[in-house]
Formats: C-alpha cells, structure tokens, sequence
C-alpha cells in the first residue's frame, strides 16, 4: 500500500490551487457584486471592497513567521478550516444586510488567504523536487484558474438562475454555502492526501525572524532603479483598477442610471467568456516576450492593457444589449489584460532577480495589490461625482500615466 509520503501529487495539487484561487477571487471580485446587489452605494462598496483586500499587501511582513513556525501542511489545513467557517458565516449573515459584519467576515477570510497563499506555495516547493515542480506548474496554474472562472462566472451564472426562482438574499446565501462547502470538502480531502514531508521546528527567537526580514527589505529598497520601478508597479495597472471595482455595478445598474440593466447570470456569462480570452492573452504574451524579448514587448503589452478599455466608453454611451456585442467587448478587453498583464509579472520577475528573489518577488506583488487598492479606493466616488460616462473617460485619461511610465522603464531595460 502506498504511504503518504509516496502518494502522487495529482491526489494534492490540483485542490490546493483551488483552495488558493476560490477565498481569493470571492474577496476580491465576488464581494463587489455581492454588496452592490445588496443595496450598497458605489462608493463605499469601492471603498470597502478595497480595503479588505489590504491583507494581500502587507503579507509579506508575516510570510517569514509562517515559514518558521509550525509546519507547512499545518498553515495550509488551518486556514483553509478558517475560511470554511467564515465562508459559512457570510452565507448566513451578509445577505441579511449585516455589512459591518460581513466585511470584518471577508477581511478574516482575506488574511487567512493571503496566509494560506504563502504556506500553500511554500509546501509545493518543500513537497516536490525541482523536476516535479517544473512538471506540475501548469497543473496548478490550471486550476488556480479553473477557481477564476468558477467564481467570477459559474457562481454569477448560478445566482442569476437563482433569483429566478428566489429573492436576491437566497440566492446569495446558496451560492456561498455552495463556496463554503467546497472549501470543507478540500480541508477534509487534504487531511489525508497532502503527505506529511516536514518536521516541527524549533521556535525561532522572535528578535531573529525580525532582523532577517529587515535585511530582506533593506536589501530590496537598495536595488538600483528601485524608484522607478515601484512607480511602474503602482501605475501599470491604474485602468484596470478603477474598472476592477465598478464594471459589475455597471452592468446592473439600471439603463436610465447609466448603467446596462443586464442580469448577474448574463454577467456571468460575458465574463466567463472574458475570463478564457484573458487566459488565451496570457498564454500568448508568455509566448510573445520569450521570442521578443521584455524590452520589445512591454509597450506593445502596456497598449495592449490599456487602450481596450474604450470598450465601456462605447457601452455607457450607447448602451447595446445584445449578448454578442457585450461578449464581443469584453472579450477584447479581457485578451488585452491577459496580454498586458504577462509584462507586469515578466518586469516583476526582472527586478526581483537576487539572492532573496523569492522574498522581492513578493514584496514586488504587495506593490502591485497597492496600485490596486489605492485608486479602487476612490473609484466609487468619482463614479458618483462623474456618473459613468465620466469615470470611463477618467479611466481613459489614467492610460496616459501607465504608457509614459511604461516608456521610461522600456528604455532603461537592457
């Protein structure tokens, strides 16, 4: 019989990739739609849906604690038991319109993500030797995925046929029961198929930990060109972050507000499809730099990323309502994301390379959530002062910073 340590690891990827990318996208995208169904103004759903997104920033403060104390497998099954309860408990309370509540709820769900993301990753390298993890990389890339478009379409597709059949509170509470009960059943499943490949270590001092992650920042903040690039962090992605937050309250916002007055199921069927062209744009840019080279490919990418979002210029002001043209739209948008998106990784990738590449390339990404979180901070408000027509055309007008910051970096790449 086949012990823990010899088991395979398609018994354990797949679902831990799962569980990594379902908390994630619940906190991150889910929640917009959820409050804005609810009856939350544009901007406080913004600003709050933004802010608990905080967690995802500052991780890598913990992420030293997490490597030292207990093991891996622990971190991994303890949070994963977390978000199943707090997943249960929002099913039960913020469809009552308890959002004090279910933001704290969300905020505890979106700490033990960002925690169960380092573990996670941390255990498949501890797990896997370097030729296994080069052989399963795409296996979990391909379901992190799979979370993606389970969350931002299935689960959309689910609510709407739903509220067919039932009120806007009810289909909420299913579709998070559904998300919690999946991530139960992968605690469970994970209790016997993630094999035990660590041992307990000794508690670190306190102090210890502290100063090597000093060292680690230290050293990152020395970089050179480190300015630069953290502005290019911070700005590459500000269309896309003012979009991440209101583009869902736009479609259902009814016609004579502005907004499209499509149903959530249709909007989980545009964006399913938007999800696997932006998967298709990532693979192509993947493929496109590696032939060109970063240098000649991030301007094409940044255009690629940015210009795209006049499709929703074109929707607030004529406001079409047939299937394949709001699938046709969004479509072009999402490839050019999943296009433009693969140089923002691929520049990350270049500037943490080091001794503690691992450690940078972290830091590098909670840059990269702050350049989100900080304009989705505001979007709401300015939605609210401009209406929509006006936000998209400030979204425009936000490209002009991510093309010249994307120019300046083009020219100082070798």
């Amino acid at each position: 019989m086949t012990n823990s340590h010899q088991r395979s690891p398609w018994a354990w990827v797949p679902t831990l990739y799962l569980a990594e990318g379902i908390p994630y996208f619940l906190v991150t995208s889910v929640s917009v739609t959820l409050f804005t169904q609810l009856g939350m103004p544009n901007a406080r759903m913004a600003l709050f849906t933004s802010l608990i997104a905080f967690p995802w920033v500052f991780k890598p403060l913990w992420s030293p604690f997490v490597d030292v104390l207990r093991t891996k497998r622990w971190w991994v099954l303890v949070m994963q038991a977390v978000m199943a309860i707090t997943v249960l408990l929002l099913a039960w309370l913020a469809p009552k319109g308890l959002f004090t509540i279910a933001l704290i709820l969300f905020t505890i769900t979106a700490f033990c993500s960002a925690t169960h993301d380092i573990a996670a990753d941390g255990y498949y390298m501890i797990a896997l030797n370097e030729k296994q993890q080069s052989a399963y990389v795409g296996l979990r890339s391909t379901f992190y995925r799979i979370a993606n478009i389970f969350c931002q379409s299935l689960l959309l597709m689910m609510v709407g046929w739903l509220q067919k059949r039932t009120d806007v509170a009810a289909s909420w509470t299913y579709a998070l029961l559904l998300c919690s009960g999946i991530i139960t059943l992968i605690t469970l499943w994970h209790t016997w198929a993630m094999p035990r490949v660590e041992q307990e270590k000794e508690h670190k001092d306190a102090g210890a930990i502290l100063s090597e992650v000093g060292t680690v920042f230290v050293e990152f903040f020395r970089k050179p060109g480190i300015l630069l690039a953290l502005c290019f962090m911070l700005l590459y992605r500000l269309p896309e972050a003012l979009l991440l937050k209101l583009c869902n309250p736009f479609f259902l916002s009814p016609v004579e507000e502005g907004g499209m007055g499509i149903t959530v199921g249709t909007i989980g069927q545009v964006t399913g499809i938007g999800v696997v062209l932006m998967l298709l744009g990532g693979i192509g840019g993947g493929l496109w730099a590696s032939r060109t080279g970063l240098k000649k490919a991030i301007m094409p990418m940044a255009l690629c990323l940015t210009l795209p979002c006049i499709v929703y210029v074109y929707f607030a002001m004529y406001q079409p309502d047939a299937f394949w043209i709001l699938s046709l739209c969004v479509g072009i948008e999402q490839l050019g994301y999943g296009l433009g998106y693969t140089a923002c990784m691929l520049y990350m990738i270049h500037v943490a390379d080091g001794e503690h590449k691992t450690a940078h390339f972290s830091i590098c990404t909670a840059f990269m959530f702050l350049g989100l979180m900080l304009p989705g901070m505001v979007a709401g408000y300015i939605q609210e002062a401009l209406g929509y027509l006006g936000f998209f055309w400030v979204v425009m007008a936000c490209c002009v910073p991510s093309i010249i910051v994307t120019e300046i970096v083009r020219r100082r790449l070798n």
